[in-house]
């Protein structure tokens, strides 16, 4: 099976991060999607409101307020089960290890593809795993991904998927301030 795994801290899961899950799970070029829920990102600070845990178990909980997935998606706790760094390739090898069968692509924000030669073994990552990359507003993937496809061909993509402008930070910043952001959470 060909199986898109998508990282990330999720604190909170937001609208935009809907609007990747409904594109990988209606392009047609994924049996399924793993929602792998990190503990801990290394480019961002440490100061979450909530534990992983808690973010696994509010990400479980909003993906089944979401029929139309088809229950293609799945909350993956894989990465708080291991002892950290989180590493993404730690990641991707602990997911082949376990489904060897399965073929495993990384998708990432083009917010992530700006740095992501700066990621622990990201030649591995492309080579034997590959990635596909979601336009995020103020950030043009093309050049990246075209460099990294010409390195690595057939190995890198980016997306068709719809831009939406929130992030979770934008979230939690606002309602730090005082304003309703339900209508922005997943």
């Amino acid at each position: 099976m060909r199986t898109a795994v998508y990282c990330g801290t999720f604190h909170p899961l937001h609208i935009g991060h809907l609007a990747v899950m409904r594109h990988l799970v209606s392009c047609g070029k994924y049996d399924r999607v793993y929602l792998v829920v990190s503990p801990h990102n290394p480019f961002k600070d440490g100061n979450n409101v909530l534990t992983a845990r808690q973010r696994h178990e509010a990400a479980r909980e909003a993906v089944a307020r979401h029929p139309e997935l088809g229950g293609k998606v799945f909350v993956e706790d894989i990465e708080l089960l291991m002892p950290p760094p989180s590493y993404t390739i730690r990641t991707l090898d602990a997911l082949k290890n376990r489904e060897p069968e399965n073929d495993f692509i990384l998708v990432m924000g083009s917010d992530n593809i700006v740095r992501f030669r700066g990621w622990k073994e990201w030649r591995r990552i492309v080579s034997e795993y590959g990635i596909a990359v979601y336009p995020r507003p103020g950030t043009d993937a093309g050049p990246y991904v075209e460099e990294l496809s010409e390195e690595f061909p057939g190995k890198v993509e980016l997306l068709d998927a719809v831009e939406v402008d929130i992030s979770s930070t934008m979230i939690r910043q606002a309602e730090s301030e005082g304003l309703l952001m339900e209508n922005y959470r997943m």
